[in-house]
């Protein structure tokens, strides 16, 4: 445990992070399960929009700095070309 007081504040600042950080986590990989589950389906109707929320919760994350800029977009540029690939 920290014995100094910036110390102390910035092991509590970690914690909240940590949990936020977890929490977009989260969010983007329930959405990028739920648009693979609908390409695996072949449920065109659902893909387009559920590629959107998972691309807008993968930039949102990288907007935060959950993830890198670099990462994020390379995810979406891989699951649209995925998508493009299978869903015709």
């Amino acid at each position: 445990m920290a014995n100094i007081k910036s110390a102390e504040k910035q092991a509590r600042q970690s914690l909240v992070r940590r949990d936020r950080n977890q929490q977009v986590k989260s969010t983007v990989r329930t959405a990028e399960k739920k648009l693979r589950t609908a390409i695996a389906s072949a449920d065109k109707t659902e893909v387009p929009a559920l590629f959107r929320a998972f691309a807008s919760s993968i930039s949102k994350a990288a907007q935060k700095g959950v993830l890198h800029t670099s990462t994020a977009s390379r995810k979406i540029g891989r699951m649209s070309k995925f998508i493009a690939s299978t869903v015709k």
